[in-house]
């Protein structure tokens, strides 16, 4: 089946495969799947996607079952944006793939781990982190074993800008970015009740009014606003009431389950692996794994050294980090030597 076949009826503000500004390194084009279907399937087959389910969405190595995981957080953003991307005509493969990749450079325990690595780095001078910045480097750099895995520009260019500071390029990104935040904001508020930091009670009463009491409620009318909102437009975007009431949802977050969760998961223990890990790494290089970009003594090269100790540290799920943690800092026990 062509890639014309696969996107015929797509609307006019789709970005279609065969208009791609294409790849680093140019390929023949498979004869079964769009450009943008085996970035998806580079992704899903990917080591860095893989670890996604060890690592934190927001509480910390849970025992109990059905609490989210980064890897669960992005397929809820990937259901989301496909939805989103379907109602509107646009190209769902690219949606698909920008989602699944989105979050592949985050670091263990979530945004505390991020907090931490970032605070680090700003003060050795090496600019801080971004976990938007950290998932691009990993599928343009660090994976395939230093080689990437040489991605469309276009699903680069959504994984780069789904957060921080400017926008993804293209309508399918945009999408990813509202998508992530209708997830995480439903599902955190979900967890936080499930693990009893908050009860209903405490939700800001107006959003909830608005939106609905359950987070499938919820989801559902932001869903129907955003492509409401975006219909036959070169734009995608939330009316104002309820792109108001997700924003409020979010700084109730932020105020107050984000905080709670991390106090009960001990933040500055948190803090202090994750700050001796990397310093344990910048005074002995020879303690990272083979395959990371080490070379000489110079002032550059400690530059370089900063970013592989970043890029390992980062790529760690939660339980390799304690793992390695406990193995550096504390005794061995006897039967164990």
């Amino acid at each position: 089946m062509s890639a014309d076949l696969h996107e015929s009826g797509l609307s006019q503000w789709a970005q279609r495969s065969d208009a791609s500004r294409g790849r680093e390194r140019p390929e023949e084009p498979c004869t079964l799947r769009t450009q943008y279907q085996r970035d998806r399937d580079r992704i899903v087959h990917s080591k860095s996607f893989r670890r996604l389910k060890h690592k934190t969405q927001v509480f910390i190595a849970p025992e109990g079952d059905h609490y989210r995981t980064r890897l669960t957080h992005t397929l809820e953003v990937s259901g989301i944006a496909r939805t989103v991307a379907r109602a509107l005509r646009l190209n769902e493969d690219l949606a698909e793939a920008v989602s699944l990749g989105h979050d592949l450079g985050h670091t263990p325990f979530g945004h505390a781990g991020e907090s931490v690595i970032d605070e680090m780095l700003r003060q050795l001078g090496a600019g801080g982190f971004q976990h938007n910045e950290q998932s691009a480097r990993v599928v343009e750099v660090l994976e395939n074993d230093g080689q990437g895995l040489n991605l469309t520009w276009e699903v680069r260019d959504g994984i780069r800008h789904h957060s921080g500071e400017g926008r993804p390029a293209t309508l399918e990104g945009r999408i990813v970015h509202f998508a992530d935040r209708i997830a995480y904001v439903n599902h955190d508020i979900d967890d936080a009740l499930r693990a009893g930091l908050i009860t209903p009670a405490d939700l800001p009463v107006e959003p909830v009014a608005l939106l609905g009491r359950s987070g499938s409620e919820r989801i559902d009318a932001l869903v129907h606003d955003l492509v409401d909102a975006s219909a036959e437009k070169d734009e995608i975007e939330q009316t104002p009431d309820v792109g108001g009431a997700l924003d409020r949802l979010r700084t109730f977050l932020f105020e107050t389950v984000y905080p709670r969760a991390l106090d009960q998961a001990g933040g500055e223990k948190i803090r202090r692996l994750l700050t001796q890990l990397m310093e344990h790494y910048l005074s002995h290089p020879e303690d990272l794994p083979p395959g990371l970009p080490l070379s000489g003594d110079a002032p550059a090269d400690r530059r370089e050294l900063l970013r592989a100790v970043t890029d390992h540290v980062a790529g760690m799920t939660d339980r390799y980090a304690q793992r390695v943690y406990l193995e550096l800092f504390l005794p061995t026990c006897w039967g164990n030597l």
